[in-house]
């Protein structure tokens, strides 16, 4: 899955064109990472990325039916191009994203069935001289390679599951508009909005059957886990406002 935020210049792999390319595993990515302030978030993370990110959805266009499409992101920040996570190149929390964890790797569909290796050529940890082969004398992808391939082909199956747990939310009409808004102790005021949350009245109006149902697939877990996310708005507000050299009050969910 190519993040276009994320992905600056992604480049599918060539057995010709980059028979010499390597890869140095050693290297980091934290300059990439300073201005993205969110990240899609698998279905299968939301267990573990509630405790440290803000769990939101924002909309993703429409699928090929014309179904409303939506994505769940992790939240960094309270503001454009800007992650409270990092800090001074290390990250603030202990759970990274899957797509970031995969990053500077990612797939993209080449034809209905085919899937190809793309990378970032943007980023600074791709040498001719040092680093891990991405194929070998023969031409032939690397071990390194063809390991990579298979978990990028995992992620896309959950990337695939997150959608449909994503459809079923639509579907059942659960995700509003919502907006959070920070006042900071010089009297100004930041605002997040653009995302989905879950809507409470409609979540309360929902039967026993829907909920077991819910319950059974996976759905009313994400539910949960999403509700647990939204304290961690009140951490991202007082990291933005500590980069600010201000205090700031608890972020008020409004709309």
């Amino acid at each position: 899955m190519i993040q276009p935020d994320l992905h600056a210049n992604p480049v599918p792999l060539d057995r010709e064109q980059h028979k010499l390319l390597r890869f140095r595993r050693e290297g980091h990515d934290s300059e990439r990472f300073t201005r993205l302030n969110s990240c899609f978030v698998l279905a299968a993370e939301f267990t573990e990325a509630c405790k440290e990110y803000p769990l939101l959805w924002i909309p993703a266009g429409q699928a090929a039916d014309g179904t409303r499409e939506v994505a769940p992101i992790a939240v960094f920040g309270i503001a454009r191009e800007s992650n409270l996570c990092l800090d001074r190149g290390a990250w603030r929390t202990q759970y990274m994203p899957a797509m970031l964890r995969m990053y500077p790797f990612a797939l993209a569909r080449s034809s209905e069935s085919l899937w190809t290796v793309c990378y970032d050529a943007s980023s600074p940890r791709f040498s001719l001289t040092e680093g891990e082969p991405l194929f070998g004398a023969d031409g032939e992808p690397s071990a390194f390679t063809l390991d990579l391939q298979k978990q990028l082909e995992q992620l896309e199956t959950e990337v695939e599951r997150t959608r449909r747990a994503g459809r079923e939310l639509t579907q059942r009409d659960l995700l509003r508009e919502m907006r959070f808004e920070v006042a900071l102790s010089d009297g100004s005021k930041v605002a997040v909005d653009g995302f989905l949350t879950i809507d409470e009245e409609r979540f309360g109006q929902l039967s026993d059957a829907d909920v077991v149902t819910m319950h059974k697939n996976g759905l009313m877990a994400l539910i949960h886990a999403h509700h647990v996310s939204l304290s961690n708005m009140r951490r991202l507000a007082n990291w933005h406002a500590e980069r600010a050299g201000l205090s700031a009050a608890p972020a008020q969910p409004t709309g």
